[in-house]
């Protein structure tokens, strides 16, 4: 018989019972693991541009993992570039999911917020996760891919950005974000792969368009650069063409100051959320077709006017309880810059 079967598995329930300490002890303690966890995402994130095969090889990381801080990508690529989806403990709890015998968590920044001068604010807890591959459920299968006509379609549908055929593009110039217009012009004629990274990299350049004044191409081109292949990456596109030694230059191999380093990725990362939300978001959503109307409208009886519209009751508010408490005690959360 398996007893663990009956029991709650996880690090939770194997962890001998610490030694008691004092409030300055354990403040120390949570000081140092916070200081080591640091370290270890700015090591990583400097060896990442050290070349660009590193760089290739975290940005295949990223189009693989489900969403996560930046700072997380770093943490967990350098403790296994094999995860795909990682929760906490509770998080896996909370979707009835038990740990598989035996696993090990992967340490892991998790959002908490505390409570400092009456004000709730939110911060973070170093504490362990779990990769899907460690959960008692069923793999996720893959997806199939796409057509990258169907691909195509779906980054072209509605887009936040508006897209244009550019007719008098420079020589080598593929597509480009003109800001002033907030368009994308593309050339016309090009293959459909090169299509799809050109305009997915020119997508990335207006996701880090914050529109006031300060968008700078050559600032944001080499982040671009980079969401265009983990988009392709992520949808099966091939991606061979791109190149990385460049960016790694530009990020003096991986020397420049950890926190820009970080950054760096954030900008990427950011970038490639907003266009996948979008690309995944049109796949998803069946084309519409026009049927007759069920409930369609009469032409009335002439000479009745608009009947009067009854006042409406005072809306309830819609404040949980606990929402409303947590406001009376300290008001809204406040959100503490990420590292």
């Amino acid at each position: 018989m398996d007893l663990s079967q009956y029991l709650q598995n996880g690090e939770e329930n194997q962890a001998e019972p610490e030694q008691q300490l004092s409030k300055e002890e354990y403040a120390a303690l949570k000081k140092q693991q916070r200081e080591e966890v640091w370290g270890e995402v700015d090591s990583k994130a400097q060896e990442v541009f050290q070349n660009g095969e590193s760089l290739k090889g975290f940005l295949n990381f990223m189009a693989q993992c489900k969403p996560q801080k930046a700072a997380n990508l770093l943490l967990l690529y350098g403790q296994n570039p094999e995860i795909r989806q990682v929760k906490t403990f509770d998080g896996w709890k909370r979707e009835r999911k038990t740990l598989r015998p035996g696993v090990h968590g992967y340490t892991f920044i998790a959002d908490q917020n505390y409570e400092k001068d009456g004000e709730i604010r939110q911060g973070y807890v170093i504490t362990k996760a779990y990769d899907i591959s460690q959960i008692r459920t069923k793999p996720p299968e893959p997806p199939e891919p796409k057509p990258i006509q169907v691909l195509l379609g779906a980054l072209l549908k509605n887009p936040e950005t508006k897209v244009s055929i550019g007719y008098q593009l420079p020589e080598k110039v593929q597509a480009q974000y003109i800001p002033r217009q907030r368009t994308i012009f593309a050339r016309n004629g090009m293959s459909e792969e090169v299509t799809f990274h050109a305009i997915n990299r020119e997508m990335a350049c207006a996701a880090m368009d914050s529109h006031d004044g300060t968008y700078s191409r050559t600032a944001v081109s080499p982040q671009a650069f980079c969401a265009a292949y983990v988009l392709a990456q992520k949808y099966g596109v091939n991606n061979s063409g791109f190149q990385f030694d460049k960016v790694c230059e530009m990020q003096e191999y991986g020397k420049k100051d950890p926190q820009e380093l970080r950054a760096f990725i954030g900008n990427v990362k950011n970038a490639v959320y907003m266009v996948s939300r979008h690309i995944d978001r049109n796949l998803g959503q069946p084309e519409q077709e026009f049927t007759a109307d069920e409930f369609a409208v009469s032409e009335g009886v002439k000479g009745e006017g608009r009947p009067q519209e009854a006042p409406s009751p005072e809306a309830p508010s819609s404040e949980a309880p606990a929402e409303k408490a947590q406001k009376q005690k300290g008001g809204r959360a406040k959100k503490q810059p990420e590292r």
